[in-house]
Order: C-alpha cells, then structure tokens, then sequence
C-alpha cells in the first residue's frame, strides 16, 4: 500500500481519514496545516500527499507546489469544500492533481487513491 502524507487543518476530519486509511493499509503521517508538513517533506519518502486546500498559514496549493519541487514522483488529492473557487487560477499549475469535494463517502476517497497510485 502508500505512503500517505495527509494535511487537514479540521482535527475530526483529519483523525477520521488518518484512521480510516490506516484500515484499509496505508501508512498515514497526519499534520494539521502545510508548515507542519514541510519536515515530513524532507525527511519522508511519500507516495501521496492529500491535503485540504483551504488551510491556516500555509494552504493546500503551496503545500502541494512545494511537495511537487521536493519530491516530484509525489501524486496529490486536494480535498476541500472551495474546490470550484480555489482552483480555478490554479487549474494549468497542476493538472494531475486530483480533486474531491466535502462532503465525500469514504470509499470514493480510497477509489480515488487507488487511481491516482495506478497511474504512477
């Protein structure tokens, strides 16, 4: 299974998915915000970043544009309740990145990750 590098800056939502991912066989380090995850990003060999967009301080854009420049093997899932107004600047920035918008099921989280892992 991935390695997964998840930042969400909602604490229920984040434990929710960290252990739901947990389940289904994936390795999850979990931050709340992209500040927290730039030393995971240095020391960490991820497969997957899923990441909220809007965050605190450093948001799920940047955080994703730096993940790509540190590692760029990295695949990204945005997750997020803006998606429509958030990415819309962004669209030609990174258009393998995949987006899914709250509220989603579980299993179209994990479809999505299987996806985006197969196209690797």
């Amino acid at each position: 299974m991935a390695k997964i590098l998840l930042a969400e800056d909602d604490e229920s939502m984040r434990a929710f998915l960290t252990r739901s991912l947990t389940r289904v066989g994936h390795e999850v380090r979990s931050v709340c915000d992209g500040f927290e995850a730039l030393p995971y990003l240095a020391d960490g060999d991820f497969d997957l970043l899923v990441t909220d967009i809007v965050m605190p301080g450093m948001d799920g854009l940047e955080l994703a544009r730096r993940s790509t420049l540190e590692m760029p093997g990295m695949k990204v899932i945005f997750i997020t309740g803006f998606a429509a107004v958030s990415l819309n600047s962004h669209a030609s920035q990174d258009s393998v990145a995949r987006v899914l918008s709250k509220p989603f099921h579980l299993r179209t989280l994990v479809d999505e990750i299987d996806r985006v892992l197969a196209a690797a």
